[in-house]
């Protein structure tokens, strides 16, 4: 069975940071494309970024500049750093895994973390 677990979602103040975490079991993570998507309260789902199994990274124009995503692959982890929070950035946030960034198709979803940013 494959399982995507997202943790380090909170509370935290506006221009603070966090960093999200996605490890996998059922699958290795470094043989697949891996996407955050965030949906806010009322708001559809968006995406967030998403690194192709190859290392190219796309991020949303919202995000770029203050979040990065990388990985272990020693613990079959994804992350998500999240610098500048800002209240628009609070949502559920989400790991996604398939063999390619396929926008909000992705096939391995996680549960999602929330993240609410305020002061």
């Amino acid at each position: 069975q494959v399982h995507l677990v997202e943790s380090g979602g909170g509370l935290v103040q506006p221009g603070g940071s966090l960093r999200l975490s996605c490890t996998a079991s059922g699958i290795t993570l470094d043989d697949y494309a891996i996407g955050w998507f965030r949906q806010a309260p009322g708001q559809a789902r968006e995406g967030v970024s998403c690194a192709n199994s190859d290392g190219t990274t796309y991020y949303a124009d919202s995000v770029k500049g203050r979040f990065a995503a990388s990985r272990d692959n020693a613990e079959n982890t994804v992350y998500l750093q999240m610098n500048s929070l800002q209240p628009e950035d609070t949502a559920v946030y989400y790991c996604a895994a398939d063999l390619h960034c396929y926008a909000l198709n992705m096939h391995y979803w996680g549960k999602g973390t929330l993240v609410t940013v305020s002061s």
